[in-house]
């Protein structure tokens, strides 16, 4: 077992694998910018380490700094979690280098993956089925506009080495082709310091849904089914959930075979998710990228399954073999994770500041992986984030109505958060028969913000109204009864207590 693992990240992932390692008596160390000395992730880790200023180049994203920390805290190990450093295969082989264990698949498994032109390639002589495009990347507007023709409109150009809807552009008129072709390389540019570039027909209003695979050293590869990941805005995901209410068990079983055999043909090492759009008029299904890394979503995979993901990782970056079999695997009962961002849930700008006052939902069957406490500071500089709600259920409607409970119990004061969008989702005609796509929230949410005053209840607002007064008029808070203002409500409204 590793002694040491040091979290090269932050937030609430930096705390998920901060407390697998205390499970496993292994000591975990902490790294934090300007902006993060006092996160949560700071005090919880058996030790922390300052690696430079707020900006992630000059601090998560910095190689060498994490790897001198590495060597002074003695870790021997170094769990990416997710985004910044997770998917770099030169963060990988610079570990590798100075012989300390990436806790993540081989810098060839990333390699081979994190350019989407050469994924489409290996998954295509898989046998794996993959959206029609261009056969490479694309330079000129003349391919461009020769490959749009060729395949049809609409189309959508990708940055080969984008990801988090970077780099995307949707063509609808051939005129249009040009400015988007320029506008997605220099995204690609900018936030990936790569301009290339492909094309693919533009399937517009898909499903999206991941397959869960884990790969170990002896060559055992496994999947742990699906999560449905339509729930988007702006490419970024809001709600997920497994299973999916809407996908045929035989193409479940189809989907899973598919990625089993796509791990294999790459001799894939540790956790990975195959990424697909399925169409739910046809049941056709198409591959769209791997991302080489434990997902934000992982939650909803260990509620249904009971296997702990993070702990495996760590197991299978000892060289041990998987702990299960696929017979092994079951999918039992439903569970449903809801984003909690600080951002206006209309218009999805972000809402930096300080938390003043924080409260987690409770009860059975119910779990909250964030990061924020009274006091706490959302900064502007990263992922806007904050927590994720898990719920799971014996069946679908037990857990959208568990889900509905733990958001009302939910309570951030200071910043705006999504929320109130987590809970008109919930409740939507179109999200409960589970037939949503992801053109979802764009077609029933964005054009209509008049949609939230089905669950901005007056009552609610005016209880509110009523504590903030009474809050502002007492000089001894602790005196306040709850009860008092809600009869003030009632008797306002006439609503029964």
């Amino acid at each position: 077992m590793f002694k040491k693992i040091l979290v090269a990240n932050r937030g609430e992932i930096a705390l998920r694998v901060i407390r697998a390692c205390r499970e496993l008596g292994i000591g975990s160390v902490a790294v934090y910018s300007d902006a993060d000395r006092n996160s949560l992730h700071v005090a919880l880790a058996d030790e922390a380490y300052h690696i430079g200023p707020t900006p992630s180049k000059e601090s998560y994203l910095n190689i060498a700094k994490i790897i001198d920390v590495c060597k002074k805290a003695g870790a021997e190990a170094v769990h990416p979690g997710y985004g910044f450093l997770s998917e770099n295969e030169d963060f990988a082989r610079a570990l590798k280098k100075e012989n300390l264990v990436f806790i993540g698949p081989t810098p060839e498994n990333i390699e081979a993956m994190g350019d989407k032109l050469n994924a489409r390639k290996i998954m295509q002589e898989a046998g794996v089925p993959i959206v029609p495009g261009s056969p490479g990347p694309v330079t000129t507007e003349e391919e461009a506009t020769k490959v749009a023709q060729k395949i049809g409109l609409p189309v959508i150009i990708k940055a080969s080495s984008g990801g988090g809807g970077k780099g995307m552009r949707i063509v609808h008129k051939i005129e249009d082709l040009p400015s988007a072709l320029r506008a997605a390389k220099s995204e690609g540019l900018n936030f990936f310091k790569d301009d290339t570039v492909y094309i693919e027909r533009y399937i517009g209003n898909p499903k999206h849904i991941e397959i869960q695979i884990f790969g170990d050293s002896q060559g055992n590869v496994v999947h742990l089914y699906e999560r449905e990941c339509s729930i988007q805005r702006r490419h970024q995901k809001v709600i997920e959930e497994s299973p999916s209410p809407s996908l045929p068990p035989e193409i479940r079983e189809k989907m899973g075979e598919i990625s089993v055999r796509a791990a294999k043909a790459i001799g894939y090492i540790g956790a990975g998710t195959f990424e697909f759009i399925f169409d739910n008029k046809t049941k056709d299904f198409f591959f769209m990228e791997m991302n080489t890394r434990l997902q934000v979503e992982h939650p909803i995979t260990e509620m249904v399954t009971g296997i702990d993901l993070v702990r495996e990782q760590i197991f299978v970056a000892l060289g041990r073999p998987l702990s299960f079999k696929q017979s092994e695997i079951k999918q039992t009962g439903h569970s449903i994770e809801c984003r909690i961002c600080a951002e206006d849930p209309v218009t999805f700008i972000p809402s930096p500041g300080t938390i003043r006052r924080c409260r987690n939902p409770q009860g059975p069957f119910i779990r909250v992986d964030g990061y924020a406490y009274p006091g706490s500071t959302v900064p502007m500089e990263y992922d806007p984030m904050i927590a994720k709600v898990i719920v799971w259920g014996d069946n679908r409607e037990v857990c959208i109505q568990r889900m509905k409970r733990a958001l009302l119990e939910t309570n951030m004061t200071g910043i705006k958060t999504n929320i109130v969008l987590l809970r008109t989702i919930l409740q939507h005609p179109t999200f409960i028969d589970g037939h949503y796509t992801t053109q979802f929230v764009e077609k029933e949410i964005s054009v209509n913000p008049d949609i939230f005053r089905f669950v901005l209840d007056e009552s609610f607002l005016i209880a509110a109204a009523i504590t903030a007064y009474n809050d502002r008029k007492s000089k001894d808070t602790s005196r306040l009864k709850i009860t008092t203002r809600w009869k003030d409500m009632a008797r306002l409204k006439g609503l029964r207590n």
